[in-house]
């Protein structure tokens, strides 16, 4: 005689795996996204979105977007918020304006990190020392730099006036070199310019990214790449994460976690500080009061779009730098953009509706509806919207986004050594 013994069953289904995006899906995802440009350029006779003007421009408002985002994925992956990084920027802004001013450029860079490293300094002090709320923190430097950086500019610069030096703006620095790639510029050029379809908009997007970008650009990509290499594939990142993760745990095994935060803040700031810089020595040449424009903030979306990982940070500061450059090109290629968002948002209701999510479907299909009507009805987007479509859309994304976000565990949390678990 012969027993069999049934195996319990599990009254608990397995949870559904989310799916991610491997590299082929991203790729995918640029492939389409550069056939809509192109289908949109040869029906409508406009190439500006995709014009190597537009990604030069990209670019540049990119690079302080993304050194403000980079430094709040240090000092979150080590456990701290840091909302302060406007402040920090505003320090970098000014103390690289004063140094280039002074001495040169270069010297102005580092001063401008240092400006912001001594803002990611003073944050860490109030929050790790002191166990200070983070966001408290972090709203106190944020109305702290900019007013003392605005009093010093009217008492310090009041004798250089004859020097280009005003109210509210510092005398003007020297030029940072750019970098073109030799020979590729004026042969992309000739493509770009005969409007072939896809082609000239693939050489118009390669053009921009590869001719007269500032040197700080490259750092700013250097920066990028490094911190991903630094954080993921090294001891000291592994433990500078681990203090965002369970600093108790952490703790435990030796690791100094006071140490490792200090660190993670202060290189926060000076990566603001570089983003700064960027504004006051690149961008602009001078320091100017409110010369960030909350691009501080719009970094922190940036890094959560990007769900606090290096190459998602570079995709949101890209997505934000686009739009925010959108207001130096014509109104013509704004107008356009409303058909790109029209037919997006269609395609994204057919995925909804693919995968049974009806209601949000639904709610695509009418902003797709909506837009298209917006494009039909109109010949031009009013300038103020224009200005505007940053900060909108650093709301749209983050709303989209926010499903698949997980941030440390100990984001946040005020720790103290020896506290139990």
């Amino acid at each position: 005689m012969s027993t069999t013994v049934a195996k319990p069953t599990s009254s608990v289904a397995p949870a559904k795996k989310k799916s991610k995006l491997t590299w082929p899906v991203v790729l995918l995802l640029i492939a389409l996204a550069l056939l809509l440009f192109a289908a949109i350029g040869a029906v409508t006779g406009n190439h500006g979105l995709t014009s190597s003007g537009q990604i030069g421009a990209a670019v540049s408002s990119a690079v302080p977007i993304a050194m403000a985002g980079l430094g709040g994925l240090w000092a979150e992956r080590a456990g701290v918020v840091n909302i302060g990084l406007e402040g920090m920027m505003v320090a970098g802004t000014f103390c690289g304006a004063w140094a280039g001013f002074l001495v040169n450029p270069w010297v102005g860079l580092l001063a401008g990190m240092a400006g912001g490293a001594a803002g990611g300094l003073l944050h860490a002090l109030i929050t790790v020392t002191f166990g200070v709320d983070h966001i408290v923190s972090g709203v106190g430097i944020n109305l702290l730099v900019p007013g003392i950086c605005a009093y010093v500019n009217r008492i310090y610069y009041k004798d250089y006036v004859a020097d280009g030096a005003g109210a509210n703006q510092s005398p003007p620095a020297e030029s940072l070199p750019t970098f073109t790639v030799p020979g590729l510029s004026n042969w992309l050029d000739g493509i770009e310019q005969h409007h072939w379809f896809l082609v000239s908009d693939v050489a118009g997007i390669v053009r921009g990214l590869t001719t007269e970008l500032s040197v700080v650009t490259l750092i700013a990509g250097a920066f990028l790449v490094g911190s991903y290499f630094v954080l993921w594939r090294t001891v000291f990142g592994l433990r500078l994460r681990s203090c965002g993760e369970n600093p108790t745990a952490a703790e435990s095994l030796g690791v100094n976690v006071y140490k490792y935060k200090y660190l993670a803040v202060i290189s926060s700031g000076a990566f603001a500080g570089l983003g700064g810089a960027y504004l006051s020595l690149v961008a602009a040449h001078f320091y100017r009061d409110g010369q960030t424009q909350g691009r501080g903030f719009i970094g922190l979306a940036a890094m959560i779009f990007g769900n606090w990982m290096p190459g998602g940070l570079a995709a949101g500061a890209g997505l934000f730098g686009f739009t925010d450059s959108l207001q130096l090109r014509d109104a013509d290629s704004v107008h356009v953009l409303l058909l790109v968002v029209a037919i997006a948002m269609a395609a994204l209701a057919l995925w909804q509706f693919y995968r049974r999510k009806f209601t949000a479907g639904a709610i695509s299909l009418v902003v797709a509806g909506g837009v298209a009507l917006w494009y039909a009805t109109t010949d031009a987007v009013q300038r103020p919207l224009i200005v505007a479509t940053p900060y909108v859309i650093t709301l749209v994304v983050l709303a989209l986004a926010a499903q698949r976000l997980r941030m440390p565990k100990a984001d946040g949390q005020i720790y103290r050594k020896g506290q139990a678990k």
